[in-house]
């Protein structure tokens, strides 16, 4: 029936738009509190959908905010990469990551209380920045602009320093956030293998806006 389609579009639609509703709600419990204790009805209420649509998408509260820390951390790499585009140089890369991650303290609380409350676990998941991470780093390795033998064990260092400062920004609000991030990328090229002036150079190179 010609009206069939129309119809299971509109079920799909919906049906998403809920999921997205639960995985909303969770996330910003997850930023408020950290607390995932919350219960099913109270997620429900806080998403404005009906009880029982929750098991419609999610088996448990923990598959939930499972899908809410996923969520966020593919909606973080997909703001760096947007601002990233169009740069080549793998140690650039890395240095613009660290100092736009610093400045969405202030345009994106949400994401990076949820980063640096749930990323420790994440720094080598497939979603998020850390697969964007892992690319540059084997880019610059092939490329000898790092010089650092082991790509998933320099995500390991890269992330973890990433995640400092995501924690040092939210703590200290009033910290020159753009210093201290470019003095954080600074340290972490030198260990890839950059040399001291290069490493300086590149992490104070002018810096896409994230209002753009």
């Amino acid at each position: 029936m010609p009206t069939s389609a129309p119809s299971k579009n509109r079920f799909e639609r919906r049906r998403a738009e809920t999921r997205q509703a639960l995985v909303r709600a969770a996330r910003q419990i997850l930023a408020e509190t950290g607390d995932t204790s919350a219960s099913i009805q109270a997620i429900a209420e806080r998403a404005d959908v009906g009880f029982g649509s929750f098991y419609n998408h999610f088996e448990s509260k923990t598959e939930l905010f499972d899908a809410a820390v996923t969520d966020a951390l593919e909606e973080f790499g997909q703001v760096i990469d947007a601002r990233v585009e169009g740069i080549d140089d793998p140690a650039e890369l890395v240095a613009a990551g660290f100092r736009l991650t610093a400045r969405m303290a202030d345009s994106h609380p949400e994401l990076m209380r949820i980063l640096r409350d749930r990323g420790l676990v994440h720094i080598h998941s497939d979603r998020g920045l850390a697969p964007r991470a892992l690319r540059d780093l084997e880019t610059g390795i092939a490329s000898g602009r790092f010089t650092c033998g082991n790509a998933t064990t320099a995500l390991s260092a890269l992330g973890g320093t990433l995640l400092s400062l995501v924690a040092l920004r939210l703590d200290r609000p009033n910290l020159d956030g753009d210093e201290a991030a470019s003095d954080l990328a600074e340290m972490v090229l030198r260990m890839l293998g950059l040399a001291a002036d290069d490493a300086h150079e590149v992490t104070r190179r002018p810096l896409p806006d994230l209002a753009r």
